[in-house]
């Protein structure tokens, strides 16, 4: 998968969770940064992420639907739906 970032991103370093399965599975991630059009996230394996999932960072107060654009053995590249 390509990585094709666009728009300005934000340097950060929030907590995050990847939610998948009807919200029954639950994956701790940190977000290293966000824009309006997707996000990286940091994990200690990429082994288990599906590729569509529902991302929800600490301090918002809505999940945000997600696919995965690229990963690699610890990163995760998503795109907002």
């Amino acid at each position: 998968m390509a990585e094709r970032k666009t728009g300005q991103r934000r340097r950060t370093l929030k907590p995050g969770k990847i939610v998948f399965d009807r919200r029954s599975c639950v994956i701790d991630c940190m977000v290293r940064n966000v824009s309006a059009a997707g996000a990286c996230l940091v994990l200690p394996s990429t082994v288990g992420v599906p590729d569509r999932f529902d991302l929800v960072i600490a301090a918002e107060s809505y999940p945000r639907p997600c696919r995965v654009a690229w990963k690699d053995d610890t990163r995760v590249g998503v795109t907002f739906k």
